[in-house]
């Protein structure tokens, strides 16, 4: 009885964001700031902390990046030209998704990051569909909240980018994580508005290479990834040979690779699986630059300096701004961090 009442509620709460939104949408009105009834609450978005990502869960993705419709995730950045479409028929954007966060969870780096880079487009991918619809919403509150506040200030108050919202304030849109509704989102770009994010529900092991295509990338995040502890789990990871090596096509010269955990076997894992060697039976030290890995990708990476990952502010974003990170914080856990530049295409040999 106690787990029916709670799916009942929890539906009851979903219908209840989908006619509010619905009412907004028809009368052309944004959503009230504060509205209590559009909250999104962690606590109707429960889900097992782990998706099995070899399991059929029934997604859509499309044939080839030249299919992707982006223009229901980003509505404001939609090319003006209505002649420029894609392989699917679906608008272009004025610019290229850039930045993705892989297993995203509830969006705290994205949330984190929309200020930081107010004018790339970044998306997050996760394969459990309560969490993946949770963001969705809580993107589409942030947007309407700062709408709504920007409406709300007098033509004398000069507008600034506004920090990170908790996810108690915001109303939320009742779209699904696949396809948010245009018709819900803004319709004019705010800076730090938060037009520049979005969620999707997707298994990146399996179909990461259909959504982008190669050196469109600039940054790709991989904050605290499952563990995956048991030796014949390990083939789970989201960090392996195949997966590194979609991840260098995806990538442009230049571009970086951020990854945090806060297991020190999987740290070392990383560092071996882009070519630098780890600790070997108990030996301590953070891996010898010189000793080339088995990745398969370890001419196509090298690893930034600790000088340079102290100047980069989206290192800070991602180890404060998680959930994951908040409460290894709260635990007084260590974080391992390891941040990869892509290096130039090798030459083909004459």
């Amino acid at each position: 009885m106690g787990a029916a009442a709670k799916r009942q509620k929890r539906e009851e709460f979903r219908k209840k964001i989908a006619a509010a939104t619905a009412e907004t949408a028809r009368d052309g009105s944004a959503c009230p700031v504060g509205s209590v009834l559009n909250l999104p609450q962690k606590k109707y978005y429960r889900q097992r902390a782990h998706a099995n990502p070899f399991s059929d869960h029934m997604l859509s993705y499309p044939l080839s990046p030249a299919h992707m419709d982006w223009a229901t995730h980003f509505p404001v950045y939609v090319n003006p030209d209505p002649t420029q479409t894609n392989a699917s028929g679906a608008r272009k954007l004025l610019k290229e998704v850039e930045v993705v966060d892989i297993g995203c969870g509830f969006g705290g780096l994205l949330v984190g990051l929309a200020p930081v880079l107010p004018d790339t487009l970044m998306v997050g991918m996760e394969i459990r569909i309560q969490v993946a619809e949770y963001l969705t919403n809580r993107i589409h509150a942030l947007r309407h909240q700062q709408h709504n506040l920007l409406l709300h200030k007098t033509p004398s108050s000069t507008p600034a980018t506004p920090e990170p919202l908790r996810e108690q304030t915001p109303p939320a849109a009742p779209s699904t994580p696949d396809s948010p509704s245009e018709t819900s989102f803004p319709t004019s770009v705010i800076p730090g508005g938060y037009n520049n994010i979005t969620a999707l529900r997707a298994n990146t092991m399996k179909f990461f290479p259909n959504f982008f295509a190669r050196h469109q990338l600039s940054k790709i995040f991989i904050c605290f990834p499952d563990p995956h502890f048991k030796a014949r789990k390990h083939k789970a990871r989201i960090v392996s040979e195949t997966l590194n090596a979609e991840y260098a096509y995806a990538l442009r010269p230049g571009g970086l690779l951020y990854t945090i955990t806060d297991v020190e076997e999987y740290h070392y894992w990383i560092l071996r699986h882009f070519g630098y060697q780890g600790p070997q039976d108990g030996e301590g030290g953070e891996g010898n630059e010189d000793q080339a890995g088995h990745g398969g990708v370890e001419g196509l990476f090298e690893r930034l300096t600790q000088e340079e990952l102290d100047g980069d502010e989206c290192v800070r974003v991602m180890m404060d701004s998680t959930e994951e990170g908040k409460k290894v914080t709260r635990n007084k856990g260590n974080k391992y961090v390891a941040v990869f530049r892509r290096r130039e295409d090798p030459a083909w040999p004459l």
